[in-house]
């Protein structure tokens, strides 16, 4: 019989595949993967960089790059030389990526409400708390 610890990384990595799958299955409606819309959410706080968003999503560069590309081929979002540096790239909201921002914030929200629904909230910190550290192991 498998050990807690080995139950728990199981049940996290179940849990991942599924709020993916029902992240995409909605993002899909609207012609966006998941990390698409993650990236037109971070995006919304205004310009920033690939590498910056790469690691608010957990991704490496290149997976990142990939990203940026589709979204600028969608339209969504602008690539630009930064300014102070122009070896790097900053990326930015386009109007369809503005018009787009409305419907993505609530379906993260609409998920993550029926994923966590029965999660009572005094609970709630503490595994919060047990995620945060386990991401910090594997980061």
């Amino acid at each position: 019989m498998p050990g807690p610890r080995l139950v728990l990384t199981s049940l996290v990595t179940q849990v991942a595949r599924g709020v993916r799958t029902a992240l995409d299955q909605r993002f899909g409606e609207l012609g966006l993967t998941s990390q698409q819309a993650g990236v037109l959410l971070h995006v919304s706080g205004g310009t920033t960089s690939p590498r910056k968003l790469a690691d608010l999503l957990g991704t490496d560069t290149a997976g990142m790059t990939r990203l940026v590309d589709r979204l600028v081929e969608k339209g969504y979002l602008d690539r630009s030389p930064a300014t102070a540096d122009r070896r790097a790239i900053t990326v930015a909201l386009t109007p369809s990526g503005r018009k787009i921002l409305p419907a993505v914030k609530p379906i993260f929200d609409e998920v993550a409400d029926a994923i966590t629904a029965d999660i009572p909230a005094d609970v709630l910190p503490d595994v919060l708390k047990a995620l945060e550290a386990m991401r910090a192991r594997v980061s």
